[in-house]
């Protein structure tokens, strides 16, 4: 801890060490705090990233093995960003797997947000408290299913038990967003803060990751930060490449051939039924708005990552073909399905809220009942 305060930084095996004392509950909540403030006060290096994976991956972690065609892809953000967005990596992950991508993701329940990952998909009929086993089977039938990462059945020691007294970023979040139990090998991450797009990348090279991007995207003025591909301003990327080499860029939404989005328009709604019908109103094609090009902007990249395009351009287009063909609502539906202890209740609760959102218009950068 002196070290930590002093700016020192630990070793891989140190950090492994340390994290197991915090995942194993073997100090006092307190001294597990000030660590945590510590470590991410000083700001966490690759090492200390891919020890902390190291520890909640070998001690929480329950380890699955889903049997799919290619490389399984996981895209997430760490959350406790500065910018509020509906669940944008959610969507995105719908349109990749529509393209014939494997998806495993690994999510949370919102802490900072209003609506995380895990509450979005619950909503929508995907039954996210299943057994780890219902989820291999879902990628393995659907091609994509989400792990809860606050759950004990998907971490059983502790990790959901810190994360929810957490109300600020850590390495935590981080290293425990990393410790999915697919394991997958290439993905696409968002972060909080531009100081962790390389030491991220770093890490997810030294726990087996062959290719990726990690991003952090900024506001239109470029004050605040986003852990998604920013549809408004520049994004800061750190990729990992086949070679092994990790190269820094930046990109923005021209790049993609998006004209710049409105941040205000990305804003979630209050409930979580009418945030799950505006992103219904995405996946099937009747948005064709701010929404659906900040989708497509955060697709584009799992889509060039993993051969389905030449580039974020063609990307783009490709992911906004997907969702107006009806193939990314299609996509959804096949996982409610899958991922689920009763299918016929999961579809009905999916048509019911399909349904809704037909039902509604736009109104002044609102949905109201038509």
């Amino acid at each position: 801890m002196n070290r930590l305060i002093a700016g020192e930084s630990l070793s891989r095996e140190e950090a492994r060490e340390m994290f197991s004392q915090v995942i194993s509950d073997e100090q006092p909540d307190v001294h597990q705090g000030a660590f945590l403030a510590a470590i991410t006060a000083k700001g966490p290096t690759s090492d200390e990233i891919a020890g902390g994976w190291d520890a909640i991956y070998a001690l929480d972690t329950f380890k699955a093995f889903p049997r799919v065609c290619g490389e399984l892809f996981e895209n997430c953000g760490t959350g406790m960003d500065a910018v509020e967005t509906f669940n944008i990596s959610t969507a995105a992950s719908m349109v990749a797997a529509a393209a014939g991508v494997p998806m495993a993701k690994h999510g949370s329940r919102g802490i900072t947000s209003r609506c995380g990952t895990v509450d979005i998909l619950e909503v929508l009929g995907v039954e996210v408290e299943a057994d780890p086993e219902v989820v291999v089977r879902s990628i393995e039938r659907a091609g994509i299913g989400i792990f809860n990462g606050m759950s004990p059945k998907v971490h059983p020691e502790g990790l959901g038990r810190i994360l929810a007294k957490i109300r600020f970023g850590t390495v935590l979040n981080i290293a425990g967003s990393l410790a999915n139990p697919a394991m997958p090998r290439q993905g696409l991450r968002g972060v909080y803060s531009k100081e962790l797009v390389v030491p991220i990348a770093e890490a997810m090279k030294k726990i087996g990751y062959t290719r990726a991007m990690v991003v952090h995207g900024l506001s239109a003025d470029g004050i605040r930060g986003m852990d998604e591909v920013s549809p408004s301003g520049e994004t800061i990327v750190a990729e990992l490449r086949e070679d092994g080499r990790i190269a820094t860029f930046r990109v923005s939404p021209r790049d993609f051939g998006a004209e710049p989005v409105d941040e205000n328009l990305l804003i979630p709604r209050e409930d979580r039924v009418g945030e799950a019908v505006e992103l219904l109103r995405v996946l099937s094609g009747m948005e064709r708005g701010p929404r659906e090009t900040t989708v497509c902007i955060n697709a584009a990249p799992i889509l060039l990552l993993t051969g389905k395009a030449d580039d974020l351009r063609d990307g783009f287009l490709a992911s906004k073909d997907l969702i107006r063909s009806g193939e990314a609502l299609d996509k959804l539906g096949e996982w409610v399905v899958s991922q689920n202890s009763d299918p016929i209740a999961g579809a009905e609760r999916l048509e019911l809220l399909i349904d809704m959102a037909s039902g509604w218009e736009d109104h002044r950068g609102g949905l109201v009942a038509a």
